[in-house]
């Protein structure tokens, strides 16, 4: 019995020590860490001379996800020309000056200027260095020297973990300097961007507090707060800081070029969905980017084809298209890159020399537009369809002369549930070609024959391709 009870009074013991262990994490204060990096916080104001009543300026671009967040506070009324002030934050990320803040901070700007935490430099004169809208990042600088800064941080899952502390620092509804502290609430966030990698937190972030940084418990900087999630435009525990994965490459371009250079791979992509699976031979889980169009640039030069799935990106494997356009934008343009792409049911290895994105892909997919309605001949997987005819071309402004137009749409049917419209083209199926409905047909008849449930269609409206996989009918 005494030796239960021994047991009883070492276990007893241990918890308390692991309870007590768990508690000594918790930080007891955040005042050693605001006091650390306060010097290098910054209260961005821009001032934009207007003609005539407008909206505030400093917002986010109308549309944007962005738009009912947060910046900043228009001043006054009135008519005709008029100075227009807005407010936000920024840090510090070198002696020598250079600032980093939000692009919707400072966007369209005649003046901007920065104060310094209280007793430091007030009402400096900052320069713009350079932006990114895609990222809604951009690069100031100010002619001081000595200035305490601030280093970036690892905002991967290893470096910062859901769960973990985390501290903002800002100029909230322009009331000056102001600490706010919580967790990582969730990471990989996306909002609407193609580069969005977005750290989740409940530390308080209002308006003003754009550009702002989110700090780790050393004081590092792991993301720059940009957005939060309100139905009332106030802090409800919803923030969004871009992770300084993206934003120190982005950094980095700006400071050296003014301007972004990002890799560019040179084709059209979308997500395999599980429907997709099947008709892929070869494949085994909905991964991957599925290519739907390979115009002339980096991806046709390695041999890359309409259809080839890429796994595998510089090494690294690839989940879906967001995680490509990602690591594809972080490479450096010209650099030679091992791409794996399932073809056929065989694993191909290409290279690749990337391109630059902003030079170059608007020439490879210029803009197209969108076709709508009109009906015509031969019912398959509920599509009316078409060789492609002048008529046709002239009624749905066709931008190719091989295919078979979809002419018609059962309501009902899983091409209609699938998004397909009268207009589309269908240029392959199960990865051929087809020209005429016979070649359909044989494609349908191979796939079943191989015994296959679903039949992968290329198809193309205006000028953009994509695939879409139809269940074969029984």
């Amino acid at each position: 019995m005494a030796f239960v009870t021994t047991l009883a009074t070492a276990f007893a013991l241990v918890l308390a020590q692991v309870t007590f262990a768990n508690a000594q994490n918790r930080p007891a204060t955040f005042a050693d860490l605001a006091e650390q990096v306060s010097p290098s916080v910054v209260n961005i104001t821009t001032s934009t001379t207007i003609a005539g009543r407008t909206g505030p300026q400093g917002l986010v671009p109308e549309g944007s996800p962005f738009e009912d967040f947060f910046n900043d506070l228009d001043r006054g009324p009135g008519q005709g020309q008029r100075r227009s002030s807005a407010l936000g934050s920024g840090f510090v990320i070198s002696e020598d000056g250079f600032i980093v803040t939000n692009n919707h901070v400072i966007e369209g700007a005649d003046e901007i200027l920065i104060e310094f935490y209280p007793g430091g430099e007030p009402g400096v004169p900052a320069e713009l260095i350079g932006t990114d809208p895609n990222t809604d990042i951009a690069v100031l600088k100010v002619d001081l020297d000595g200035l305490p800064f601030v280093e970036f941080g690892d905002s991967t899952a290893e470096g910062s973990r859901v769960g973990d502390w985390v501290m903002a620092m800002g100029n909230p509804l322009g009331q000056g300097f102001s600490v706010s502290a919580g967790i990582v609430s969730a990471r990989d966030r996306a909002l609407s961007g193609t580069y969005d990698d977005y750290i989740q937190t409940d530390a308080a972030i209002n308006r003003g507090n754009s550009g702002g940084p989110l700090f780790n418990m050393v004081g590092e900087v792991i993301g720059v707060n940009t957005a939060i999630l309100s139905p009332n435009g106030g802090s409800i525990g919803i923030g969004f800081a871009m992770s300084s994965a993206v934003v120190t490459n982005v950094v980095d371009q700006l400071i050296e070029f003014g301007e972004t250079r990002r890799g560019w791979l040179g084709v059209r992509i979308q997500d395999v969905t599980p429907d997709m699976v099947e008709a892929i031979e070869g494949l085994d889980l909905a991964r991957g980017a599925l290519v739907t169009d390979v115009p002339a640039g980096p991806a046709e030069n390695a041999g890359m084809l309409a259809g080839d799935v890429i796994l595998n990106f510089d090494g690294i494997e690839i989940e879906d298209t967001r995680e490509l356009v990602r690591i594809v934008g972080n490479s450096p343009v010209g650099k030679e890159v091992p791409v794996a792409v399932l073809r056929d049911g065989d694993m191909e290895d290409l290279i690749v020399v990337l391109g630059r994105r902003e030079t170059s892909e608007a020439v490879a997919f210029p803009a197209s537009t969108e076709e709508e309605a009109a009906p015509e001949q031969s019912e398959i997987l509920g599509l009316t369809l078409s060789e492609i005819t002048p008529d046709l071309t002239d009624q749905f402004s066709l931008s190719v002369d091989t295919g078979l137009v979809i002419t018609a749409i059962n309501p009902d049917s899983e091409a209609a549930s699938k998004g397909l419209l009268e207009g589309d083209v269908i240029t392959e199926a199960g990865q051929e070609p087809v020209a005429s409905v016979s070649d359909l047909e044989e494609r349908i008849e191979a796939a079943t024959e191989a015994g296959r449930k679903s039949l992968l269609l290329l198809v193309r409206r205006g000028g953009d391709p994509r695939f879409v996989a139809l269940v074969l009918e029984e």
